[in-house]
């Protein structure tokens, strides 16, 4: 038998395995492989559409699968291994009682929190169920205000967090943030005033059914777990809201195995739907979605590298935060306009947010700048520090949106310790 009928028989094997809808498929038989950088090998993963992680020293890093891999060899397309240096998870301060996840919050952890909150400050805390995800999982929303109970005539806040399952510290940042405001009410006169005056909502979890995957199975799961029609699993939530949907196919994807694959609609999925029904049952004055990593403040237009006509407010507000955020501790974040600062993005929360709905949005990418200072692998001493400079942001934006709604006029002038980024990094937000 000739080696081409053996490379073909082996392929066409290969190939039906991994069609087959069965687990094997779905246990996180990932690796991480890097490319070496050029203007071909770039248009090459742009077409290819690969989960990219990060860019270091010449080369590009991505998670890949069987499918990818089978089609990297076909295509001939030469790349390195690095799983080796990528170890499942590298905690370096892991404390047992946490649990698998160590200090991260898992569902369950958060779902306690939110009960347990809302049982010690019953006038002040209030949990809402605001939909179920594919897996029938709660998405909890937890209401912060002095009269808790009661629809004000109030300026309305809201924090998201964990769109994207892999990005354990953006659950903990909103969770800790609720519960922060919550138990410093009678005490901190700063934070009494500002949920006097205002209504605050945190949704710690956008993607209950992912987290838990990444979690128990796969630590760099990405997607939610919607089962998709060619056999793969996942849709990307912050590619599937309706603003500016399948733009074009760099922002987000067609095809159901890509990292970014924006579903078969907008609002496709429930986790997404829960959010669009909430927002509009709601007045919000300012919205953040927490994801990490690369330590910047991003705001609309993500579609295309252009910035939006409020572009002046905007910068405002995100230059402002990232002062907060430096006073707080003296870890500077970049800003910028997201499809400017980083790549294009379609179907994203903030776009939809500003764009569909008028509410001046912004995604926070956490600490660490790079996948060299741990990438979705935050040290769990960081969680503090990390949540304390986003709180410091967060009451912030919350004085500014009370101030905004009150008066609708923005006074002051611009301060920051930050810088207006225009950085180019291939990782996918």
């Amino acid at each position: 038998m000739s080696t081409s009928s053996v490379i073909w028989i082996l392929t066409s094997i290969l190939v039906f395995l991994l069609a087959l809808p069965s687990p094997a498929q779905d246990l996180g038989d990932h690796d991480v492989v890097s490319f070496a950088k050029t203007p071909e090998m770039v248009r090459t993963l742009q077409r290819l559409q690969l989960d990219l992680l990060m860019e270091k020293d010449g080369r590009i890093y991505a998670v890949v699968g069987g499918r990818d891999l089978l089609r990297l060899s076909q295509e001939l397309i030469p790349f390195a291994i690095e799983t080796p240096d990528f170890p499942p998870y590298s905690g370096k301060h892991m404390a047992v009682q946490g649990g698998i996840n160590g200090e991260f919050y898992s569902y369950k952890e958060v779902e306690a929190e939110l009960l347990a909150l809302e049982q010690a400050y019953p006038t002040l805390a209030r949990v809402v169920d605001i939909g179920d995800s594919l897996e029938g999982r709660n998405i909890y929303a937890l209401k912060l205000s002095d009269n808790v109970h009661m629809d004000e005539d109030e300026a309305e806040v809201v924090f998201l967090g964990c769109h994207h399952a892999r990005e354990w510290i953006a659950v903990d940042v909103p969770i800790r943030i609720a519960r922060h405001l919550a138990s410093h009410y009678a005490s901190d006169a700063r934070i009494q005033a500002l949920l006097d005056r205002s209504e605050v909502w945190i949704v710690p979890i956008v993607n209950p059914d992912g987290l838990e995957y990444s979690i128990y199975v796969y630590r760099y799961w990405r997607k939610n777990r919607r089962f998709n029609t060619d056999g793969s699993y996942g849709v990307d939530l912050n590619r599937n809201y309706s603003f500016q949907w399948g733009y074009d196919n760099t922002g987000s994807s067609p095809n159901p195995d890509s990292a970014i694959y924006r579903g078969t609609g907008p609002f496709s999925e429930p986790e997404s739907r829960a959010v669009r029904d909430f927002v509009a049952a709601h007045n919000f004055q300012a919205l953040i979605s927490y994801h990490n990593y690369s330590q910047i403040i991003l705001y609309p237009w993500g579609y295309i590298k252009e910035v939006h006509p409020e572009d002046e407010l905007l910068e405002y507000l995100a230059s402002n935060m990232v002062g907060r955020m430096a006073q707080s501790n003296g870890r500077v974040y970049d800003y910028g306009p997201a499809g400017d600062s980083l790549y294009t993005t379609n179907g994203d929360t903030t776009d939809w947010a500003l764009g569909a709905e008028g509410i001046p949005a912004f995604t926070i990418e956490l600490p660490p700048p790079d996948q060299a200072h741990g990438g979705f692998f935050n040290d769990e001493d960081d969680i503090v520090p990390i949540t304390q400079e986003n709180l410091a942001a967060a009451l912030w934006l919350i004085e500014w949106a009370i101030d905004s709604r009150e008066s609708r006029v923005v006074n002051g002038t611009v301060e920051s310790t930050g810088r207006r980024t225009r950085r180019q990094d291939v990782r996918r937000r």
